[in-house]
């Protein structure tokens, strides 16, 4: 039924994909607006050829689906690192030349400048985003404000509800940061049976204080209407209501989860040489600089980084924003795709059945 629901809401945008020469799917919100007016437009405009973005709560089930069914509408995808590397490990993708990728504008090869996991068989980084949490300052006293992962799971000094992401990854290691393990040791403890325990003896103290997430959306409206005092969050969410609407939040970089966000192309996909051409515009020196201006997601290539990075409105300067900051790396921990594409299933399954208890 989730399949056939995907392949409906995928099959309903086939007519306004039809009239385009590339399609690209992204999560929507501020994110599929930063790579709309980043890449999207951008690229239609330099090549003359139409391009649309079309939302999806998460691309990589959607595209699968299409490349099952052998009706494939989307020319690229944005899908997180592990679920890039499962999808071409299953097949589902094309392979990316990375011979081909652009140099950076310092001429640099591409292979040198693009940060070191960015680029895979059949994947390139369009940005290094972060699970991260957020709070409401207007509910917390300025010297009485939560600063670390524990704060987070502690309800006798921060009282109020929290909010929490609705499936495994990114909230395991979470709640064992939350528990005081150090970034580095995170999964060596979350790949013992021990230790994927105490991350959900640690979810069990908030458990009943928790408002369940699904799409990148929800966080800051939750936020925002009051139902919680603090939730887990993309960074570059919470960025966007601070900063474009002015909300009262602060994001807590303590534990953050960070990694790529991959474009890749479905096997099949209707329009694959355009396809392969958008990325290697969107994924250029100037089209990864270009969706940091738009989204606080920090660029995969260091040529990206070399001049200082202002924001859209031309003021707010990016890099204290961006999960690469040196001073927000103190305590993160970079996603291991290895460990999802191996215990994606198992860990989520435990997850589904740990909510019903």
């Amino acid at each position: 039924m989730k399949k056939l629901l995907i392949l409906s809401t995928a099959l309903t945008s086939f007519a306004f994909a039809a009239q385009a020469d590339v399609t690209v799917m992204s999560w929507g919100g501020a994110y599929g607006e930063a790579q709309t007016e980043a890449h999207v437009k951008p690229w239609a405009a330099a090549t003359g050829n139409a391009a649309i973005m079309v939302d999806s709560d998460n691309p990589a089930p959607a595209i699968k689906a299409m490349v099952e069914a052998g009706n494939v509408t989307v020319d690229v995808a944005s899908v997180e690192y592990a679920d890039a590397i499962r999808l071409c490990d299953e097949g589902v993708l094309e392979p990316i030349d990375a011979a081909s990728l652009p140099p950076g504008n310092d001429g640099v090869p591409a292979a040198e400048d693009f940060l070191e996991g960015a680029v895979t068989e059949c994947a390139v980084s369009t940005d290094i985003w972060s699970n991260v949490y957020g709070y409401d300052t207007t509910k917390f006293a300025a010297d009485a404000a939560p600063t670390t992962a524990a704060d987070f799971f502690d309800l006798a000094k921060f009282p109020g509800k929290r909010g929490l992401k609705k499936g495994a990854k990114a909230v395991l290691e979470f709640a064992l940061m939350g528990d005081g393990v150090p970034a580095a040791e995170v999964y060596n403890v979350l790949n013992t049976p021990e230790g994927v325990d105490r991350a959900f003896a640690k979810l069990d103290t908030i458990k009943a204080d928790v408002v369940w997430w699904e799409a990148g959306a929800q966080p800051p409206q939750l936020l925002a209407d009051g139902e919680v005092v603090m939730s887990t969050a993309y960074n570059g969410r919470l960025f966007a209501a601070a900063i474009n609407e002015g909300k009262p939040f602060q994001i807590v970089w303590d534990g953050q989860i960070y990694e790529n966000e991959m474009y890749v192309v479905p096997k099949g996909a209707p329009n694959k040489d355009l396809a392969m051409d958008f990325i290697r515009y969107a994924t250029s020196t100037d089209g990864l600089r270009a969706q940091a201006q738009h989204i606080s997601y920090g660029p995969a290539r260091k040529s990206s980084m070399a001049t200082e990075l202002l924001f859209k409105d031309g003021k707010t300067v990016m890099a204290p924003h961006l999960p690469t900051a040196p001073e927000n790396l103190g305590n993160a921990l970079l996603t291991s795709a290895d460990f999802w594409v191996d215990k994606d299933a198992e860990l989520n399954e435990r997850f589904q059945a740990w909510l019903t208890q």
